[in-house]
Parts: structure tokens; C-alpha cells; sequence
């Protein structure tokens, strides 16, 4: 079996990855260690929770020696600000016997300033979000003509939010001659079109494929009827707290994160993050949840997929994600590091279709319970799953239209041609008091008035 010490990186390192505890590297980090090493492009797909953030950071600080140039020679981009965050506490965990210059910039906050003033100081490694390191490009306070390698993070998602043009414009400031690394939990064809845009045939690796269920994690559904009914299916099951000691929801939007929180029975026991949430809220409910101050944390996939928590023991997929690929992200939370870890997957009649989408990815049907016959079935619904009324006042609209009546007439054409020709008050002023003429306009006006002699 490969061990770090296989990957002949440098002492200091060597040292800093003893002090964490690792020993042998992950299929992705051994997959992809001599690639990056090498100098090719590359693309890693592999699940959350495998590792990739060492894959691409061990290669590259083996790499960076010491400078004292001010601008960077290596750009991470990453999705989300908590993502960020996360990078930059694992390099400098990797960092501590290595003199590395290391920046986090991300929007949503009033420290541009701070920002500009660290990378101002020099830097060897940026990590941001597009729209920030674009801006601070834009400044001209980040030059980005010095780098040797970018590396983006959770492209899939970094795609799926809309940032393909801020990465094209951050591409026309990078030199041509550089490296490019890669990382995604899932192939796109977005990811598809990014790679035959702009890299130079990379070296592609697949590991732990997502449709592949994890043997650790013990996944059961419910079917359920509607959102109030799955509410009361989560306040039955959150009783054991035992038993449900660290669980994380995913909910679909923000408001459904919201709405959730508000109609649980343990308000002192949870925490909600999604974007709408300031920053310092999102990083105090990251902490509470970790720390077990809460024991219930709330989130939406798009704010989750930057965020690394252990030991949690159950994944409750309040909806059904549409895409398949999002439920393996979410069950990949738990049961890991050799834990047992708990899935539960509520779904209603309208939801079946996806459900069924997912255990074809995964090859495995997901064994469904009955709702505890103490968990009462509620007949109200969210807006959402109440059906559709005929449109009635559309309906009574085009009638009205079509017909006429003492109630309804419409202008003759006489009356259409008056209006038409009839000016409004306020042009008529307009045209009474015109503006005085500028010595300018005088010269222009003669001029036009010779051209007509």
C-alpha cells in the first residue's frame, strides 16, 4: 500500500502531514500527486470527502518555492466564500515548517480594503470566489500575469452558479503558459465544454465513481404526502436524540430552509445557513454545529458543498434532489473516516420520479419504511403543492375583450385620431418656452441655415 513517504515530497511537509495524523494517501491524491507533479493538465472527479483539496495542495507546495515576488504564482479558485475559507486553513495546516505568503478574498463583506492591502504585501497563493478576484483584478491591485497554476474547485457547482463568464474573464489576464488542475465531484457538460475550451489534453482521473452507494451509510426512505406531513415525520424522529446526536437537512431553496426551521420543535438546537445569510451568521452556525452547540444544522446544496464536518451521524434529504448525483453528495456527509452513518430520504407522489432516478445511478433500491403510526398526517399544503385554479380572470378578461356592451365600448376612430393629434400639456410647454440658445447652437444653427442657401 502507498504511503506520503512514497511521494518523496519535502521534510517540511513530510513533517506537517505526521502532525496531522495521515498516513496513506486517498485514491484521488495517489491518482493525481505525479500528474500535477508533472506539469499537465489535469481533471479529478471524485466525491466530497476524498480528499481533493490535498490531491491538488501537496503537488503544488511541493512545488512553490521560496520568493519574495510580490504578485502570486498560484490561483484557486473555489465557488463559495466558506470554501475559501476551508482551502485556505488546509494550506496553512500544511504550512506550518514552510514559509508560504497565502491570501482568502470572497465578496459579501466590507474588507476589500483588508484584501487589497494583504495581497499588496505579496503573495504566493490566492484562493477567492470569480466575482472578487476579478474585481481586485479589475483595480489593478491583483496581477495575475506571474501565475503558473490555476486550480479550480468544485467546478460543477462553480459552473451551475453562473460563473463561466467570470472565468473567461479572469482567463484573458492569465498568462497562456500555465498549468491547469481541475477538481469536480461530478462531469458536466459544462465541466466538458471548460475542458476542450481551455485545456491542453489533460490527464483525466475518475475515482470512487458517484453512483457507487457507500457500504457504511444505512439509507432508508419514507413516502410522504406533503411538507407539513414531512415536518411532523422530523419532530418523531428527532425525539431520539441518541440516536439523531448530529444531523444535517438538506432542504432545495432558502425559504424552504426557513420554513423548516420555523416549524421543527427544537429552535434552540438548530442552525440555518444558506447565501442569504450574512457571512459572520453562516460561520457562527458552521461553529455551533461543529462544536455540538446545535444539533441540527439546516442547509441548501450550494452553501453545503463547501463546508467539511465530521462525525455526523444522519443526512436527511428533506426533498428529493432533482439531480441524482446531489443525493450521493449529500449521504457522502456521513459515514466517514470508518463511521456507520444514516440516511433518511422523504419524498411525496411528485417526487417518485427522481427517487427512482437515483436508485438507478446507485443500482440500489432504497428500502422504504412506514411513517410511525404516532406521526399524524396533515392535510396542508405549502403553495407549491396545492393545484394550479384555472385561470378564470384570464379567462373573464379575453371575454371582456370580445365583447361590448353599456360597460364596455371602444374608442371610435374618430375619437382615436383626435387623441393622437392632440399634444400633452406638458409638451405644449415645452414647445412655449424653449431653452436659450447657447452661443454654440447659434454658430450651428447658421451653419445649417448657409447649407440651405
Amino acid at each position: 500500500m502507498e504511503t506520503f513517504e512514497d511521494f518523496k515530497i519535502k521534510k517540511q511537509l513530510q513533517n506537517a502531514i505526521s502532525d496531522l495524523g495521515f498516513e496513506t494517501p486517498t485514491p484521488i491524491q495517489q491518482a493525481s500527486f505525479s500528474t500535477i507533479m508533472s506539469g499537465n493538465d489535469f481533471v479529478g472527479i471524485a466525491q466530497t470527502g476524498t480528499g481533493k483539496t490535498i490531491a491538488y495542495l501537496l503537488p503544488i507546495l511541493q512545488y512553490l518555492t521560496y520568493s519574495e515576488q510580490p504578485q502570486p504564482r498560484v490561483l484557486i479558485l473555489a465557488p463559495t466564500r466558506e470554501l475559501v475559507i476551508q482551502i485556505v486553513e488546509q494550506i496553512e495546516k500544511l504550512t506550518p515548517y514552510i514559509n508560504i505568503r497565502i491570501a482568502g478574498v470572497y465578496g459579501g463583506t466590507n474588507n476589500i480594503k483588508g484584501q487589497k492591502a494583504t495581497i499588496a504585501e505579496g503573495l504566493d497563493i490566492i484562493v477567492g470566489t470569480p466575482r472578487r478576484l476579478y474585481d481586485l483584478t479589475l483595480s489593478g491591485v491583483l496581477r495575475l500575469t506571474s501565475i503558473k497554476k490555476l486550480v479550480i474547485d468544485e467546478v460543477d457547482i462553480m459552473l451551475d452558479f453562473g460563473y463561466k463568464t467570470q472565468l473567461k474573464n479572469i482567463f484573458e489576464y492569465l498568462p497562456p503558459k500555465r498549468q491547469n488542475i481541475l477538481f469536480s465531484a461530478t462531469m458536466t457538460t459544462y465541466v466538458e465544454e471548460l475542458m476542450d475550451d481551455f485545456l491542453v489534453t489533460p490527464v483525466r482521473e475518475t475515482v470512487s465513481v458517484s453512483g457507487t452507494p457507500l457500504d457504511t451509510i444505512n439509507q432508508v426512505c419514507y413516502a410522504v404526502p406533503n411538507f407539513y406531513t414531512k415536518v411532523n415525520v422530523l419532530n418523531h424522529l428527532l425525539m431520539d436524540k441518541e440516536a439523531y446526536n448530529k444531523v444535517l437537512i438538506f432542504v432545495p431553496t432558502k425559504e424552504s430552509a426557513d420554513k423548516l426551521a420555523e416549524e421543527l420543535d427544537f429552535n434552540n438546537e438548530i442552525s440555518v445557513i444558506h447565501s442569504r445569510k450574512e457571512q459572520n451568521h453562516r460561520v457562527k452556525s458552521i461553529d455551533k454545529f461543529e462544536t455540538g452547540q446545535s444539533r441540527i444544522l439546516i442547509a441548501t446544496d450550494v452553501i453545503a458543498r463547501g463546508i467539511d464536518m465530521n462525525k455526523i451521524s444522519t443526512v436527511i434529504s428533506f426533498d428529493t434532489p432533482n439531480y441524482p448525483e446531489n443525493y450521493i453528495h449529500r449521504i457522502g456527509r456521513t459515514g466517514r473516516a470508518g463511521n456507520e452513518g444514516h440516511s433518511i430520504l422523504l419524498y411525496t407522489e411528485k417526487e417518485v420520479v427522481a427517487k427512482e432516478a437515483i436508485e438507478s445511478l446507485m443500482k440500489y433500491d432504497i428500502p422504504v419504511k412506514a411513517i410511525p403510526d404516532d406521526v399524524s398526517i396533515s392535510d396542508r399544503l405549502i403553495p407549491e403543492e396545492k393545484d394550479k385554479p384555472i385561470e378564470q380572470q384570464e379567462q373573464s378578461d379575453k371575454i371582456a375583450v370580445t365583447q361590448t356592451g353599456k360597460s364596455f365600448h371602444a374608442k371610435s376612430a374618430k375619437n382615436s385620431k383626435e387623441n393622437a393629434g392632440r399634444k400633452s400639456y406638458k409638451t405644449q410647454l415645452k414647445q412655449k418656452y424653449k431653452k436659450p440658445i447657447r452661443r454654440g447652437d447659434k454658430v450651428l444653427n447658421m451653419k445649417k441655415k448657409n447649407k440651405k442657401r
